[in-house]
């Protein structure tokens, strides 16, 4: 049953990649996990096969609990990484979630360095990813509504959707809750620190240029919202990846039984 809970990790938990070593071992466990699911007599069966032909699978793990460890270790997961986020420099000292400018501000950008106004680009910049720290602290009710209410229907399909199955799980349960939340979060955050000032002042100073055809007017609040939610899904993807290739971070009981090695 250990072999079926790893499949579903390396299958469904985390949209990460695999190496062409470990591809037919990858198949193997989620054939055998998707023999004893479809196998299973309900909701609250008990899932176990016998002998010893199986890998050793037998651990007389239910389907509750296969759920109940995949809700711990998403709930983990989740204020894992708010907490990582929601702290001075989460985003900004971060590049690979750091919030940059725009696609289509980055003219804007280029233009007004070469023209000795990078402090004002500097300050709209940091101003954005200070929006997206403040705007993390609000993602955890939102997640842990989500997971809690995981059935165990969810769970299996999570188990047989392939790589990227729980991701887009919480994804899709959170995305509108988590939109609702932060918009307004960083609207004000923007506010406060003047990033739309700085950024009402960039685009003015472009738009007057005599060179500029095409004005630029984007929502700044709605694109740093978005780039928020990418940053924190990236991070969560990130804390999920731990627990499922680290032990020291299986920190409660059932995460150990049901994610320890065989």
């Amino acid at each position: 049953m250990k072999q079926i809970v790893k499949a579903l990790f390396m299958t469904g938990l985390v949209a990460g990649s695999t190496t062409a070593a470990n591809a037919q071992t990858l198949k193997d466990w989620v054939n055998k996990a998707n023999t004893v699911v479809n196998g299973g007599s309900g909701n609250n069966s008990t899932t176990t096969t016998g002998g010893n032909n199986n890998g050793g699978i037998g651990s007389n793990l239910s389907n509750n609990e296969i759920v109940s460890a995949l809700r711990q270790a998403l709930e983990i997961g989740t204020k894992n990484a708010s907490g990582r986020l929601n702290v001075t420099n989460g985003f900004f000292g971060n590049a690979l979630i750091k919030v940059l400018m725009p696609p289509e501000a980055r003219q804007i950008e280029s233009t007004l360095r070469s023209l000795g106004m990078g402090a004002q680009v500097d300050k709209a910049i940091l101003s954005m990813n200070r929006a997206a720290e403040d705007a993390s602290g609000k993602a955890v009710p939102i997640f842990v509504n989500a997971i809690t209410s995981m059935s165990i229907q969810d769970g299996l399909s999570i188990l047989q959707g392939g790589q990227g199955a729980a991701t887009n799980f919480l994804k899709n349960r959170t995305t509108a809750s988590l939109t609702t939340a932060f918009r307004p979060v960083i609207q004000n955050s923007l506010n406060s620190v003047g990033a739309t000032r700085y950024w009402a002042d960039i685009v003015n100073i472009y738009n007057r240029l005599p060179t500029v055809r095409n004005k630029v007017n984007p929502d700044l609040a709605g694109y740093v919202t978005e780039r928020a939610l990418n940053g924190l899904f990236v991070t969560i993807a990130d804390e999920e990846n731990k627990i499922r290739l680290d032990p020291a971070s299986r920190v409660t009981d059932l995460l150990k039984k049901v994610f320890g090695s065989k």
